[in-house]
């Protein structure tokens, strides 16, 4: 396919398949939002027509509805048949896009980027026949569905690291904190130092997830992978290097001589009973979250000096 669109010498290009499953007499549809200044014209087989024995119940009702929701919910490309295999691009888009999948992901991946490049997107109703195969087809329901499934979360790191990291930081940071002057009450169920514990967990957990995300995030801008990172981008200008350390190295300090107080405190007592087991909680998070930040600042860095791209400058 990517051969195929790369060697074309038309100014736009239209892809479709070869089994008769698609009506190429409908192409002037497609040409036809091209010239309105469209630069990805989607074939949409549930606008059009689905002849009977075209498609199968699981990919009409919940595989192609459900992977098409959660790739405009995450990307906003306003497609309802993302899988659709007639569809019309420009040449000039084709060549921004920088293809580069080669299995049933190839659809997702076309789409994505070009939401994410802000190309202007249309759809068309087409109709699909019952294909004229004499052989089974190479597509495998849930294989083909996990392969797309898959380069969309990919795809998402806000949604699929950063969303729920930042909910688990918040939710664990909040339960230490809640627990913090004492014993609490859920109810009739008491919550102690074992649930503030569990707190102090849920949020380095959170911290760790949003740290691989950030990861995902710079590695993709600065291999090329995602466009139109404007947001990134200023992001990487104002937050450099040296912020990180000076927020991970102020948390750890803080939560290391916290430690270090409540340690020569214990000492003093004779290492009795401890009674100041929260205390140690809060600091310790303190110093575990900045332990984190700092070095994941450092590895940031280090995946932003690829491609003449440096974060930090």
């Amino acid at each position: 396919m990517r051969k195929g669109i790369e060697e074309a010498r038309g100014e736009f290009i239209i892809m479709g398949d070869a089994d008769g499953s698609h009506d190429f007499s409908e192409i002037p549809r497609f040409v036809a939002q091209w010239r309105e200044g469209y630069e990805f014209v989607v074939g949409n087989r549930f606008q059009g027509e689905i002849k009977e024995g075209a498609m199968s119940w699981h990919h009409r009702r919940l595989g192609t509805p459900i992977l098409s929701a959660i790739l405009n919910l995450f990307f906003g490309a306003g497609v309802g048949d993302i899988n659709c295999g007639m569809r019309g691009i420009s040449k000039d888009l084709s060549r921004r896009l920088d293809l580069r999948t080669t299995g049933m992901e190839f659809a997702s991946e076309s789409l994505i980027k070009a939401a994410k490049l802000g190309a202007r997107l249309t759809e068309v109703p087409i109709t699909m026949w019952p294909d004229r195969r004499d052989r089974p087809p190479h597509l495998r329901t849930f294989r083909g569905g996990w392969r797309h499934l898959r380069f969309i979360l990919l795809s998402a790191p806000n949604w699929l690291f950063l969303l729920p990291g930042s909910l688990l930081v918040a939710f664990g940071i909040g339960l230490v904190l809640w627990l913090l002057p004492g014993p609490r009450f859920a109810g009739k169920v008491g919550l102690d130092v074992h649930t503030m514990a569990l707190g102090m967990m849920v949020a380095l957990l959170g911290v760790h997830i949003i740290s691989i995300g950030l990861f995902v995030k710079v590695f993709s801008y600065t291999e090329k992978l995602s466009r139109n990172q404007r947001t990134l981008e200023s992001w990487l200008k104002r937050v450099t290097l040296e912020h990180g350390m000076l927020l991970g190295g102020a948390l750890a300090v803080m939560g290391f001589a916290g430690d270090l107080i409540v340690f020569r405190h214990w000492a003093a007592a004779g290492f009795g009973h401890l009674d100041a087991v929260r205390t140690v909680f809060f600091f310790s998070l303190s110093f575990f979250l900045g332990v984190e930040i700092l070095f994941s600042s450092v590895f940031l860095s280090m995946l932003g000096i690829s491609r003449a791209t440096y974060i930090g400058d």
